[in-house]
């Protein structure tokens, strides 16, 4: 069975069937809470819900059924075993009938229990992932924060802006947002502005007619129409060249376009959401980003936080990741993690946010090879998902008349392209660069 957080509640007036059940649950390495009537555990404060129900029937007061039934009434979705005395089967099937998981008559066999517990819990399972769709999963207080505000701006056809690191799930926000709206029946259309240089970025995204520049031997609509209806997604547009910016400040502001080469003006039907990582105060202070644009875009703005920001998230994620991946990585259900694999998680910050904790879990059922995953199938402490480069060498003493910027920046970009063999990807990660900014520099110093 894979340990998990939250416990296994246990009712029953008996206090040496309480302790004899606890010390069972607790040998099969799971929390366990225990109560001696139904009137304490509904008015004990508790933490964390639980993961399934071992409810006694005949309880005085409130009985086992009278609290399915008050649970029922409050939405209160949690998985039952009854146990009872007595092999009352029109009781029985009345519990069953209500949504009870199993119905075991005392004496019985350890087994039979943990066998019902282990299938409650993988009913448990279910049910917080049901809302998970696409991959949206927490409950952390800052995560239910950011789905709020998706929730609330997904009814509207505003312009939405989700800003965050790398790996936060702006992707995952900007689907969801799609599928709530107005515009779900549209097509979802992405595009990574960090991806492709200046050129190529505009024609991605604007279309082109024939003869509109060499090679563009047949004309070839571009993201905006191919949006049409629907939602246009632009992942770090914060690295969008200035010139493509002036062209998209026209799609936002008028809802038009033209295509390259092209004469008509076209009608922009699309719901854009934009996101970055970037500071895109910084930006617009630098003059790499226009404000006019900024402020067209950043109509409702939703910050999406970090994995070290919402670590209570981390154990649900896990599971989400071990059950979508381990029949797609491995042609099977994976077996599980364990509690020392599950505490190594959650003591690691997560630079790389979800997107690194997914990858982490996909090599672990490889290396698991579907058993358990352990500690040793997870990096370790001093494992980083990426080498800080080591500093260039700068003179203590600057040139009595002074250093060319421009010159100094040109060798630079010049220095990475020769050590990288022409490169541009691998010259860009030399210099710390997108490959977008590397091409907006090329193209500055001539070197394109």
């Amino acid at each position: 069975m894979s340990p998990i957080d939250t416990p296994v509640y246990v009712v029953d007036d008996d206090a040496s069937v309480r302790e004899a059940i606890g010390s069972l649950i607790r040998s099969a390495g799971l929390k366990v809470q225990t109560f001696g009537s139904a009137q304490e555990f509904l008015t004990t404060p508790r933490a964390q819900a639980p993961s399934c129900l071992v409810l006694d029937l005949h309880l005085p007061g409130l009985s086992g059924l009278d609290l399915q039934q008050e649970l029922a009434k409050a939405d209160i979705q949690i998985p039952i075993i009854f146990l009872t005395g007595h092999g009352d089967i029109p009781t029985s099937v009345k519990a069953i009938k209500a949504g009870a998981l199993e119905f075991l008559t005392k004496p019985f066999h350890d087994e039979d229990l943990l066998n019902a517990i282990r299938d409650g819990i993988a009913q448990d399972r279910r049910l917080r992932a049901a809302p998970h769709q696409d991959g949206v999963v927490g409950s952390s207080r800052p995560w239910r924060q950011a789905l709020a505000y998706a929730a609330k701006v997904a009814a509207t056809e505003a312009t939405v802006l989700l800003t965050g690191e790398s790996g936060t799930g702006k992707e995952v926000v900007a689907h969801l947002i799609h599928k709530s709206s107005r515009r779900a029946g549209g097509p979802f259309v992405a595009l990574n502005c960090a991806a492709l240089p200046e050129a190529l970025l505009e024609s991605e995204l604007f279309g082109y007619e024939k003869g509109a520049f060499t090679g563009a031997v047949v004309a070839r609509p571009g993201r905006l129409e191919q949006a049409a209806g629907g939602t246009l997604f632009l992942d770090e547009v914060g690295e969008m060249s200035p010139a493509v910016q002036a062209k998209f400040l026209r799609v936002v502001q008028e809802r038009e376009f033209q295509r390259l080469g092209g004469t008509r003006v076209q009608q922009a039907n699309v719901r854009v959401i934009a996101a970055t990582n970037r500071d895109l105060h910084a930006a617009l202070a630098s003059g790499e980003f226009r404000e006019d644009l900024y402020y067209r875009l950043h109509v409702f703005a939703i910050s999406l936080p970090p994995l070290r920001e919402r670590p209570e998230d981390i154990p649900a994620l896990v599971e989400h990741f071990i059950t979508a991946l381990g029949p797609a990585v491995l042609g099977r259900p994976a077996a599980g993690i364990t509690r020392e694999a599950h505490e190594r998680l959650l003591a690691h910050s997560w630079p790389g946010n979800v997107r690194e904790l997914r990858n982490a879990v996909e090599r672990a059922l490889i290396l698991s090879d579907g058993r358990m995953i352990t500690p040793e199938h997870l990096p370790g402490p001093s494992e980083s998902p990426r080498e800080a480069a080591p500093p260039i060498a700068v003179q203590d003493d600057f040139p009595s008349r002074g250093l060319d910027l421009e010159t100094t920046e040109r060798e630079l970009v010049e220095r990475a392209l020769r050590h990288a063999g022409q490169n541009k990807a691998k010259a860009a990660r030399l210099l710390g660069l997108t490959r977008t900014k590397l091409y907006t520099r090329m193209q500055r110093f001539g070197l394109s």
